[in-house]
């Protein structure tokens, strides 16, 4: 495995690396935490190494700008979009556009949305009630983030249907490497989206919500931040609010239940003990990270695991590896839905640490609790489909009978 690690191409995988990628991430973890990339860059696993990284704001710059240039083309859609969004942006953008979402998403406003989220779960539960065969994405886990994030911006339940493709050709052309279809989507796919959310701004504009409960209305106000965001501003990151809970909370939920029923004696465990819910997500959120890679670029001469490496470097941070130190976690390997203490990196950490990690792990508790107490018996069946990328991890399809 030594030389699968010390030859590792992120651009460039090998042969079903997609499908099981975690003996190569062990193999990282053992032979080249720190690897240097044929392009330049350098792939980083180990949890410290991340960890710190991600704390350190000075040395280490979310912001884009000279990356996804070249990826993108310059003042293109998804240049515009992914340099303009919270999550690849530095301070005073980050700050102004942190402050207006951490305002709105107070614990006391969350709560405020439980009631909701479980009607919303039991609907769903409800509806696939006597079908016997059902796809769990389709079916369950993909229906209810986009609901949870159009109630947060207050969209029309009748103009939700576009989101999700919308929300999976933008982050799809996050992969490390793109064809050529792929780049097409996501720029008409951000093209689309701004269409759309101008014109609903221009009715927002015209008819404010209640900012206690419709972000839209704080992102227009600029509440929470000093002076008010620019229309590109404003646009981008509520396409950014829709994108960032959507495909990482489906796949929470997805992986979840796949994860129980490909390990029986975990299911069991959870169904004898309920209240272990809470710790069983924080175990799937590191077990299969839903977002497996993040980036960051270096602002000045760094020296990590003894490598040297150069100011503008691009970073891959390997999240799904990391997870899997056993510098952190005893035997990462094991599922254990009872693991406590669990210091996964799911969320990333830092300045930067997911805005919505509370909202996110709230859907996965009563979404994955209420369907177990449901259907306590579910059955996958053939047909997985993995969702293929490198970067998010989940399925695009997960055929089960409810048992």
């Amino acid at each position: 495995m030594r030389d699968i690690a010390t030859g590792f191409d992120l651009a460039a995988p090998p042969e079903g690396f997609a499908d099981n990628p975690f003996p190569v991430y062990d193999a990282l973890l053992n032979h080249a935490p720190v690897l240097r990339q044929p392009d330049g860059s350098v792939l980083l696993c180990r949890h410290a190494d991340l960890d710190r990284i991600y704390r350190d704001t000075t040395l280490y710059s979310s912001d884009k700008t000279a990356a996804f240039g070249p990826k993108f083309g310059a003042g293109s859609p998804l240049f515009e979009h992914h340099t303009t969004s919270l999550v690849f942006n530095d301070p005073p953008l980050h700050t102004r556009v942190r402050r207006i979402m951490t305002s709105a998403l107070t614990p006391r406003a969350i709560a405020r949305m439980e009631p909701g989220l479980v009607a919303a779960v039991d609907a769903l539960l409800d509806g696939m009630q006597g079908h016997g065969s059902v796809d769990l994405i389709e079916d369950f886990a993909a229906s209810i983030p986009i609901q949870i994030i159009g109630n947060l911006l207050d969209v029309p339940m009748a103009e939700r249907g576009p989101l999700r493709d919308w929300s999976l050709a933008i982050l799809g052309a996050l992969e490390p490497v793109l064809s050529a279809a792929q780049l097409a989507r996501g720029h008409e796919a951000v093209r689309e989206f701004t269409a759309y959310l101008r014109d609903l701004v221009r009715r927002r504009r015209a008819a404010p919500g209640d900012p206690e409960t419709d972000v839209l209305t704080r992102l227009i106000r600029g509440d929470g931040a000093d002076g008010q965001l620019s229309e590109t501003e404003l646009l981008q990151n509520c396409i950014f609010i829709l994108n960032a809970g959507h495909e990482t909370t489906t796949n929470l939920i997805g992986n979840g239940l796949a994860l129980l029923h490909d390990h029986p004696d975990q299911r069991a465990r959870l169904l004898a003990d309920p209240a272990l819910i809470t710790l069983a997500i924080e175990e799937f959120l590191r077990f299969r990270s839903p977002n497996q890679l993040g980036n960051r670029e270096t602002t000045a001469r760094v020296n990590i695991g003894g490598l040297d490496i150069a100011p503008g470097t691009n970073l891959h941070l390997c999240i799904g590896a990391a997870n899997r130190d056993p510098a952190v976690f005893d035997d990462p390997a094991r599922l254990d839905v009872g693991r406590k203490p669990n210091r996964h990196l799911a969320f990333a950490a830092g300045p930067h640490v997911c805005v919505g990690l509370t909202l996110a792990r709230m859907e996965g508790r009563i979404a994955i609790s209420r369907f177990l107490d449901r259907y306590p018996g579910f059955a996958l069946r053939d047909g997985r489909v993995r969702g293929g990328r490198l970067r998010f991890r989940g399925y695009a399809a997960l055929p089960a009978d409810l048992g």
